[in-house]
């Protein structure tokens, strides 16, 4: 029985070794990230292993768990190797389509939709901004005329301090927005 659970071990090594070995290759990892791919790989295998083999025969290491671990990794390589390349190939093609798809269906249905709103909201400002200007333009005659009548009357009456200041602040803005550019 331990025997058997150790040729199975096997293949799943081959299986996740060629699995590994493909994803390095697709993805062109840096360099200095496959040691450390490997380092993970060859930790996870050992523990793997052991673990099996703690529940086929509660630890016992003979020589045909050694045995067990070479003919698995042998007829894995042997025969089933190219077919698990090619499964994995086409796995990690309907991943990244995937992937694709999700990552277009995020920037029609949210991204999109924030920029047109975005360009709506600045185009809308805008506007209003200009026809701001343009009103405040418009009453500038107004705002003679009203300082011409009323002028000589506030000249006459005696103001607090603070209409003095808001009245001094008024004619700074209106000067602001009278001068020629």
């Amino acid at each position: 029985m331990t025997l058997l659970w150790m040729l199975i071990s096997g293949c799943v090594l081959g299986v996740v070794f060629d699995g590994v070995r493909i994803i390095e290759t697709r993805y062109r990892f840096p360099r200095w990230s496959i040691h450390g791919l490997d380092l993970i790989y060859w930790v996870w295998a050992a523990l793997y292993v052991f673990r099996t083999l703690y529940h086929s025969n509660h630890g016992e290491l003979r020589f045909y768990v050694f045995l067990g671990l070479f003919l698995g990794v042998l007829i894995y390589f042997l025969f089933l190797s190219i077919p698990t390349e090619r499964f994995v190939v086409m796995l990690l093609k309907v991943v990244d389509k995937v992937w694709l798809a999700g990552v277009r269906l995020v920037q029609i249905l949210i991204i999109a939709p924030l920029k047109l709103i975005f360009k709506a909201a600045k185009l809308l400002l805008g506007f209003l901004w200009v026809m701001l200007l343009f009103m405040l333009r418009m009453l500038h005659p107004l705002w003679k005329l009203l300082k011409f009548i009323f002028l000589p009357l506030g000249r006459r009456l005696k103001l607090p301090e603070a209409w003095q200041w808001v009245i001094h602040k008024a004619e700074a803005v209106r000067n602001r927005w009278s001068r020629k550019p």
